[in-house]
């Protein structure tokens, strides 16, 4: 009752200010008009002049009102510069920490209820350091004061500690303000605006949130590496560590542009994508698709050939493709190219030491100015009770189970119907293998929109995939040479029994073991940066899959050349990555290609879209090919060409999309690709197909039909 009543008491309070119009006595041109009436009743009254402006001041400021910073002003055009910053600095302080009480006292329980997700960042925070997030939020206006003193109210900080630090956070700006105001008093004449003291004052004010943020960025980097002893001189200009997409191509940067670079990796050169990702994976792919061409070779008038598949040559196959692929990643190469690698398990230990256990048994201790983490991810493990005892394989330990057979697997389950799933289920099943799909959510390949997914669906059953969407793992058993997934599909339990399980429910990245946590730098599910890859040590990099947000080779690289170059001089310039347009391909087949929003994610972000789709079944190349199947469905604002997103499920779906990608870095629309000429017949031509469907659906009706009646008096 008494939280209503004062609810309603302060609306009223706010009715009545902006009711009776009391709030065009606090703008800038009513102070000019007042200015020689304040100074005056000043002079007659000095004291009294300064209690009531502050009074004034604090119900202003406790009431959140918009006018604070004419009131500012106008205590450096009544009082001057000492005066007004003492006025100033006081009311503004015990203003705001009225508006933060009446919060807490009014707000806290209800707002949190409803927008604590909104208000995470705050608390999040407030939880790393209350004190010193405060004062950054004073001294870097990053959100409006009035702002700041109502959400600290919902923060579990002290009213006291809430006051002395605003009181000296705000105290900068306070004096910036007050300053422009004792300037702004001296305007007697048009020529005074251009003074110097008055421009000073008022580039001061633009000026100020600049060199507070750079203060502050100084003060919390002396902070943080104020446990830490820093080296007069260090060994390297670069150490990364780990030796996959990210951390390769951060050592190729480095040792282009002639810094000494030492790369650490304690596996094989080259990664997951190299050993057990991408490489062999699309080797495999590419076998699986000539088995199903050569099966299917009556759809383009030949005699079918043997299905026979030789598992074993196949699997030599995959790894004669990595041996190949091998030398791009090798260290004698990147030793060629400049870069000190050392084989071994690299662990920080201060912020510009890293100490090495070598493979072949020594050790290594290195500094650097720059350090660069790029330690990939591994497949995530599910909880399943008695997996570890049934067995089970992963992305990573697939290739070498797989080889050592001579046969496909006769009952191979794929836990997970993400794009490593759908690609390994269904070239497995193409090689011979029967395969069980198992998936929790309602599709295949969820991210997608759901005639995407559809489709990877319908595909994968063609090819013998038995695809269970819907269904939620919950335990393993073995027993008597037996070995079964137990799944539960609404509410109905039943066993699926296999004689390899492969888990692709996802990968995470790996972050234990690298002396992190000793250093204090955040970790949960990535490595915490910011836009510029930077860790809480901004001598500190991150790139790849350690960091995400999405776990793609080509960003891995993206993101890699940022860290090197912001790593090497980031204290000159630094680069934000930018992570807009990223294309991202899964390669069944059809392939599944994307860049930007889809369907189902401009709905989650409220984007409003319209939709252009054109289906490859009319492309003549895609019914020469005998690949007449899937679609380009382009995402746009409405009634522009601007693309928003793209998605292509088809033949070679990944090249198509190349195209899109140029389109949108660099602010292309439809339009332009309409005016493209692309070669006949080409799968390509589509891109051009879908802008002239976008381009029918905005014709200018009104100018056609008066082009008709143009045309018919021609005719006579």
């Amino acid at each position: 009752m008494k939280k209503t009543l004062l609810i309603l008491m302060l609306a009223a309070l706010l009715s009545a200010f902006f009711g009776l119009g009391l709030d065009r006595y606090l703008t800038l041109d009513a102070l000019k008009a007042g200015q020689d009436s304040l100074s005056a009743l000043r002079a007659d009254a000095p004291v009294w002049t300064a209690a009531a402006y502050l009074a004034i001041y604090v119900v202003v400021t406790a009431l959140s009102l918009p006018g604070a910073a004419v009131m500012s002003l106008a205590g450096g055009a009544v009082f001057g510069l000492v005066t007004g910053v003492v006025l100033v600095s006081f009311a503004a302080s015990v203003g705001a920490t009225l508006a933060f009480l009446a919060s807490r006292y009014l707000l806290h329980d209800a707002v949190k209820r409803r927008f604590g997700k909104r208000l995470k960042a705050i608390y999040e925070g407030m939880e790393r350091g209350g004190a010193a997030y405060l004062f950054t939020l004073r001294l870097v206006p990053i959100f409006p004061f009035f702002l700041v003193n109502l959400l600290m109210g919902l923060t579990p900080i002290r009213a006291r500690t809430f006051y002395w630090v605003s009181q000296l956070g705000m105290l900068p700006a306070t004096a910036v303000f007050v300053n422009a105001g004792t300037q702004l008093a001296r305007i007697s004449h048009p020529s005074d605006i251009v003074s110097p003291g008055l421009l000073a004052s008022f580039a001061l004010l633009g000026v100020f949130p600049l060199l507070a943020r750079g203060l502050v960025r100084m003060f919390q980097t002396r902070r943080m590496y104020a446990r830490w002893r820093r080296p007069r001189a260090f060994d390297r200009n670069l150490i990364v560590i780990g030796g996959g997409a990210a951390g390769l191509v951060t050592a190729y940067v480095a040792a282009a542009v002639r810094a000494r670079v030492t790369l650490v990796e304690g596996g094989r050169m080259g990664g997951d994508c190299l050993n057990t990702g991408c490489v062999p994976s699309k080797a495999l792919i590419r076998s699986a698709r000539l088995a199903h061409q050569i099966a299917h070779a009556d759809r383009y008038g030949l005699e079918p050939g043997t299905t026979s598949v030789k598992f074993g040559a196949v699997m030599r196959r995959v790894r004669e493709v990595i041996a190949r692929v091998e030398p791009h990643d090798s260290v004698e190469r990147y030793t060629r190219l400049g870069v000190e690698v050392l084989s071994g398990h690299a662990r920080l230990v201060d912020p510009w030491t890293v100490r090495i256990a070598l493979n072949d048994g020594g050790t290594s201790r290195l500094t650097a100015r720059s350090i660069v983490i790029a330690t990939g991810a591994r497949p995530v493990v599910p909880p399943l009770s008695g997996l570890e005892e049934a067995g089970y394989v992963t992305s990573d330990t697939l290739w070498d189970e797989l080889s050592r057979l001579e046969a496909a697997p006769r009952r191979l389950v794929v836990l997970g119907g993400g794009p490593i799933g759908c690609e390994l289920a269904q070239a497995l099943a193409r090689l011979g293998a029967g395969v069980t799909l198992v998936e929790m959510g309602e599709f295949p390949l969820p991210a997608e929109d759901a005639d995407v997914s559809a489709l990877t669906q319908a595909a994968l059953e063609a090819d013998g995939v038995t695809v269970l969407t819907g269904h939620r793992a919950l335990s393993c058993e073995s027993a008597s040479g037996e070995r079964a997934l137990v799944v539960d599909r609404q509410g109905a339990e039943h066993r699926i029994c296999y004689d390899m399980l492969l888990c692709a429910v996802g990968r995470e990245a790996r972050l234990n073991g690298y002396g992190l946590e000793e250093l204090g730098i955040p970790v949960n599910r990535a490595v915490a940066t910011n836009g510029f890859l930077e860790t809480l040590y901004p001598n500190i990099h991150a790139a790849g899959d350690v960091v995400g947000p999405y776990q793609f080779t080509h960003l891995a690289a993206h993101q890699a050349w940022h860290a090197a170059v912001n790593s090497l001089f980031g204290p000159f310039k630094k680069f934000r990555v930018d992570y807009s347009v990223i294309p991202r391909v899964t390669f069944t087949d059809p392939e599944v290609a994307r860049v930007g929003l889809n369907e189902q994610e401009a709905r989650q972000q409220g984007v409003f879209y319209e939709v252009t789709r054109y289906d490859l079944a009319d492309l003549d190349r895609a019914i020469t090919d005998g690949a007449a199947h899937g679609f380009i469905k382009v995402l746009t604002v409405p009634g522009k060409d601007r693309i928003l997103g793209v998605t292509i499920v088809g033949e070679h779906a990944g090249e198509l999309l190349a195209e899109y990608v140029l389109a949108m870095k660099h602010g292309l629309g439809l339009n332009k690709i309409l005016g493209t000429l692309h070669a006949y017949p080409t799968l390509a031509e589509a891109n051009k197909f879908v802008a002239g469907e976008w381009r029918r659906a905005h014709a200018p009706k009104r100018l056609l039909a008066w082009l008709e009646r143009f045309h018919a008096w021609r005719r006579g």
